[in-house]
């Protein structure tokens, strides 16, 4: 199968159509700092979590977190491939406070390039929200704090009539390159062979824009991800997409999603506790309200909650 990856023109051209690539949704306005971060209430350093961390970040006073960029409301990155806004900037921004450190943003090309730098420590977590699945713990642990959905977007009408992962036979579907997505709709695939009728016709792509400019320009006759950022791009696409298969499984069971930390890193544990008190203490449920992400929210964050890929 082919595997085509959004190149910069691509990018480009998707930022011109979208009018979102790059830019931010009205809940960013006011909302950045002049370093591209989100301005949040002052909160109290936990000195215990403080000295938990790993050495070598509480002599930087710093963390690196990694994103790739397109994965709004929660992560928008700026042109600078360091500024970030959206829910898990605010949330960085809250947790850099109670833990006494500045969290800094690197932007990368897709989820394997985070995995990778994690692994090799060269980036210290990814806040994400990425999703957590069995196959992924091997090498990772997850501090999940959001349970999100996988659904599609297609054209306005859904003229190929797809509702479900059974519509997807023949069907030329757009998913993240190396997300759980892409591996669902691989094996929908071999099913759609094994029952006697063609297989789909999988578009992998680097990053949610280029999947949803596939969609917009005819190449791809829809985008299967998850359902909060898809709801973000329909609304930008003003009338031209609209979501479908909603309210159904396609392929996945309770689909958890969270920051990833290299395996017994003891940035997990620090992590949890720290989730743990903006929960409690309101901070988490105003910013994902803030964002139009109350459906997604979790009572109280947990680690390496994800089930079979």
């Amino acid at each position: 199968m082919r595997r085509p990856l959004a190149t910069a023109a691509t990018a480009l051209s998707c930022c011109l159509a979208l009018a979102a690539c790059g830019a931010n949704p009205p809940q960013a306005d006011g909302a950045a700092d002049s370093s591209g971060g989100s301005k949040a209430a002052k909160l109290a350093e936990d000195k215990a979590l403080h000295a938990a961390l790993p050495a070598r970040n509480r002599t930087s006073g710093t963390l690196v977190s990694v994103n790739n960029g397109s994965f709004p409301p929660y992560e928008i990155a700026g042109s600078d491939g360091h500024s970030l806004t959206g829910a898990s900037a605010d949330l960085a921004d809250a947790l850099g406070q109670v833990l006494g450190v500045k969290i800094r943003h690197v932007t990368t090309d897709g989820l394997p390039s985070q995995l990778t730098g994690i692994k090799a420590g060269r980036y210290d977590f990814a806040l994400g929200p990425v999703g957590d699945f069995k196959d992924r713990q091997g090498a990772n642990d997850f501090v999940d704090w959001v349970r999100e959905f996988v659904v599609f977007a297609v054209p306005k009408g859904n003229p190929h009539h797809i509702s479900s992962l059974a519509d997807t036979c023949g069907q030329r579907i757009a998913v993240m390159a190396g997300g759980s997505a892409e591996g669902v709709i691989k094996k929908q695939s071999l099913t759609c062979e094994k029952d006697g009728e063609k297989a789909v016709k999988v578009q992998s792509y680097k990053d949610q824009p280029g999947s949803i400019l596939a969609v917009r320009s005819g190449r791809a006759d829809a985008f299967f991800s998850s359902q909060a950022p898809l709801t973000y791009f329909v609304a930008q696409a003003k009338d031209q997409l609209e979501l479908t298969g909603t309210g159904k499984g396609n392929g996945f069971d309770d689909l958890y999603q969270g920051a990833v930390v290299a395996k017994d890193s003891p940035l997990r544990d620090v992590l949890l506790k720290a989730l743990r008190k903006l929960i409690d203490d309101g901070t988490y449920g105003k910013i994902m309200k803030k964002w139009g992400l109350s459906a997604n929210t979790l009572d109280k964050p947990g680690v390496n909650l994800g089930g079979p890929s």
